[in-house]
């Protein structure tokens, strides 16, 4: 978690990072190959409970598309 210059970041997962800043919790949700830059979605941080379903839900997303490596399923195992 860090939180600096207003904005308070949290890492949820590899490939997920939630930031709030004001009145919006934001999440980067995939690639616009388009445009050759990030997607993002957001959540009025006046819904923090709903904001957190959907981050759930994004985590889900990843999680079974891009399972964690071996390496850093034993490492989190150590961990805890």
């Amino acid at each position: 978690m860090h939180d600096g210059h207003g904005i308070a970041l949290v890492s949820v997962r590899v490939g997920l990072v939630v930031w709030c800043h004001g009145d919006r919790y934001w999440w980067r949700t995939g690639w616009n190959p388009t445009r050759q830059r990030f997607t993002y979605t957001w959540h009025a941080a006046t819904d923090p409970a709903g904001a957190a379903r959907r981050v759930a839900s994004r985590c889900a997303d990843l999680r079974n598309r891009h399972p964690l490596s071996e390496l850093v399923t034993e490492a989190r195992s150590e961990v805890v």
